[in-house]
């Protein structure tokens, strides 16, 4: 699950940088193109940073979820971070739901959200119970 997870954001990640090329689409796809305009008065880099950040972040989070699924050593605070990265996507996809649902749009967001959430929130507890688990057999 951590894994799916991880590769999941690394996706995400990779097409918030291949979406640079098409910004103004992307964000009118996605309903942010008033406010990403009203960032590029203050300076035009400022969408295109905000796009690199954001892919940042999701590298960040796929990174975590490989390594807590095991494909590369461990990084630091790799349990801390993988519960921390699930409650911000349950958050962001109950929200994202429950708007959704109160306004009429089909919540393909917070679905997706929900999802990945779950990924690392069921995959954290499974991977911490096996080692706990693991750790009173050995004993």
């Amino acid at each position: 699950m951590l894994k799916l997870g991880g590769y999941l954001n690394i996706g995400i990640a990779i097409a918030h940088l291949i979406g640079i090329f098409w910004l103004e689409k992307v964000f009118r796809t996605f309903g942010i193109e008033g406010k990403m305009a009203e960032l590029s008065l203050i300076h035009f880099s400022i969408p295109y940073l905000t796009t690199l950040l954001v892919a940042t972040v999701f590298f960040m989070f796929g990174l975590y979820g490989l390594s807590a699924g095991g494909t590369f050593k461990k990084l630091p605070f790799l349990k801390i971070g993988i519960f921390l990265i699930a409650g911000i996507y349950l958050l962001r996809g109950i929200t994202e739901l429950v708007y959704s649902v109160l306004n009429g749009f089909f919540p393909t967001m917070g679905i997706l959200a929900t999802l990945i959430g779950l990924l690392y929130f069921l995959g954290g507890l499974k991977k911490w119970k096996m080692k706990k688990k693991n750790k009173q057999i050995t004993v």
